[in-house]
């Protein structure tokens, strides 16, 4: 699925996503228009997704960060839709994840201070669609955050 080339160019980007295309077809030991090529490749091939920026939420003032797990009432056929419709709509909700189990939906939500958690919690995450049940886990500490593979 991926050659030597490609494991090194995306070694690259992980290590430093901010390198131009000529800066890594030399660390990659490649000239910038076959490093260019390769990188439209794994895009078109949906392996590379694209860069993005890595906020620090904590930098701009949010220190408390929540994991809500919460079970849908699966009784009404677009539960989970209408459920995930809003919650997508709530801006302090960083992540949704959806699984098989249990726990149907896990929101990450982050807020500047308790007081403000609260305030989250008590008018818009509440005021979802189609909760049975909710289970809150507060971060302590985050010990790894990353999403970088062996390649």
């Amino acid at each position: 699925m991926l050659d030597d080339l490609d494991r090194r160019l995306l070694r690259q980007l992980q290590a430093e996503p901010t390198l131009t295309a000529a800066e890594l077809g030399q660390q990659a030991g490649v000239s910038a228009l076959k490093a260019t090529r390769r990188l439209g490749r794994l895009i078109e091939r949906g392996i590379l997704k694209g860069q993005h920026a890595v906020i620090d939420w904590r930098a701009l003032g949010y220190v408390v960060a929540v994991s809500l797990r919460i079970t849908l009432d699966k009784t009404h056929a677009r539960a989970l839709d209408e459920f995930l419709d809003a919650a997508r709509g709530i801006a302090e909700v960083t992540e949704i994840q959806t699984f098989l189990g249990r726990v149907d939906v896990r929101l990450c939500v982050i807020a500047r201070d308790m007081a403000h958690y609260q305030q989250i919690y008590r008018n818009q995450i509440l005021a979802l669609p189609h909760m049975a049940d909710i289970e809150a886990l507060m971060t302590v500490a985050t010990l790894r955050d990353d999403e970088s593979l062996p390649l």
